[in-house]
């Protein structure tokens, strides 16, 4: 008898410390939600927790302010007589996640941007900053801007727009291949009999029949890398960039030489990678001929094809040797079709 009375103490004390302790976690709990005392200032308890609850009470009216996210991207875009394009892609790429800021580089020399009409357009959720350009010049949407502060940048074309879904896809591959070009537009060199390289597109062929093609470039009108090569193309000999401001042109096959070429050198006699991977989109659009100025890109040009085989040949010149190398990888959000030429089969 006197050993069961003992259990059933045993018993009430152990139903009473389990509460206690329930207590005391919840306690702790809410201690922790309590502002600091940094943060308490001398407004009190309750003026620190408004502050915690209400973070826009320093932010001008009409302004949304942004959350920081270290690991985003800023879209580096280009500009040249389409306003009208530029602020319809402009709106469509507000919606992309983990989108930090877009820089407009401005080569409309001596003309106003339209930053008020833009801002008058908003509040927007992403920041648009314009950089006027003293000199009209193709190789100015690489430099270094002081406004990047991702290390993931993506480069576009004013007149491409690309779904929301493929750059999402494409901004986590490139996070699996950040020392790459990761794009939406693959070429390629081609050598012929005499030495001599041509520039090329990519085609991808029926696998069962063709084996697919290769590609030993993805352009950055539409593709991410890591801002670091655009210091990279800064550093690069003057005769690189004075055969892109010659021809007003092959800016994006001198990227794809800085990569490779800087890919090489940390290869310590393993095969170089390729400058790029290929991400096949779902939905891309040129958009150019919906410009009301007309003006259309430089790829209409009849000398433009013979210019980028001008380019493969003289950087290969400069460089001492031919950086690029070949890939057959192509990334697809749904799985490798058993086919997808660009063209149809017939």
């Amino acid at each position: 008898m006197r050993l069961l009375i003992r259990g059933c103490k045993g018993l009430r004390r152990s139903h009473l410390v389990v509460p206690i302790l329930l207590l005391l976690l919840i306690g702790a709990a809410l201690t922790a939600l309590l502002p600091s005392v940094e943060d308490r200032g001398n407004a009190g308890i309750m003026g620190a927790l408004q502050r915690r609850a209400t973070p826009t009470a320093d932010v001008p009216p009409g302004h949304k302010m942004q959350k920081k996210d270290p690991a985003g991207f800023t879209i580096v875009m280009q500009t040249y007589n389409r306003t009208d394009v530029l602020l319809k892609v402009l709106n469509h790429y507000q919606a992309v996640p983990h989108l930090q800021r877009v820089v407009i580089v401005w080569n409309n020399i001596g003309e106003r941007t339209p930053q008020e009409l833009w801002d008058a357009l908003g509040p927007h959720p992403v920041p648009v900053v314009f950089k006027e350009q003293q000199v009209n010049r193709m190789r100015n949407r690489l430099q270094p801007f002081a406004e990047i502060d991702t290390d993931a940048v993506l480069m576009l074309d004013d007149d491409t727009l690309v779904s929301v879904p493929d750059i999402s896809f494409a901004f986590s591959m490139w996070k699996q291949f950040p020392e790459q070009i990761v794009g939406f537009v693959p070429r390629k060199h081609v050598t012929t009999e005499t030495g001599v390289y041509s520039y090329g597109s990519f085609e991808l062929q029926d696998p069962e029949q063709g084996g697919g093609d290769r590609y030993s470039m993805v352009l950055i009108g539409a593709a991410f890398f890591h801002r670091r090569y655009l210091q990279l193309f800064q550093d690069q000999p003057p005769e690189v960039h004075a055969l892109v401001d010659d021809t007003q042109n092959c800016d994006d096959i001198a990227m794809n030489f800085v990569v490779a070429a800087t890919l090489g050198r940390g290869s310590q006699g393993i095969e170089s990678r390729p400058s790029g991977v290929f991400v096949k989109p779902v939905d891309m659009r040129n958009l150019e001929r919906d410009a009301n100025s007309g003006y259309l890109g430089m790829w209409h040009r009849p000398e433009h094809l013979l210019q980028r085989s001008y380019c493969l040949n003289k950087l290969a010149q400069i460089y001492g040797t031919m950086p690029l190398r070949y890939s057959n990888m192509m990334l697809c959000q749904f799985g490798f079709p058993s086919y997808a030429n660009h063209k149809s089969r017939a």
